[in-house]
């Protein structure tokens, strides 16, 4: 896994999962809580915790990484629904 920097950033699309994957376990080991602030990246170490930017409408969250996604293509980070409803981003899915 690579360390991370203050300061490092990532810009792309964000998408968010939650019903068909809450209560089961992610790739930390940890049960998935679809309203915790908790997200999927593909290689940030786990326990990361970033700052998510809706740039549609300027909303921010923290969240902490506990899983591995997304796997669609062109995403950069999965939200869990909770973390969606932070930044507005529940309705499009995709921001």
């Amino acid at each position: 896994m690579p360390s991370v920097s203050p300061g490092w950033s990532e810009k792309g699309e964000a998408s968010w999962y939650g019903p068909g994957f809450h209560g089961k376990q992610t790739a930390s080991g940890e049960v998935y809580d679809m309203e915790a602030m908790t997200a999927a990246h593909r290689r940030l170490p786990f326990g990361t915790r970033v700052e998510v930017e809706n740039l549609d409408n300027g909303r921010r969250t923290v969240v902490r990484i506990n899983d591995r996604g997304p796997f669609a293509h062109g995403r950069i980070i999965d939200l869990s629904r909770g973390a969606a409803r932070e930044v507005g981003m529940l309705g499009s899915g995709v921001a």
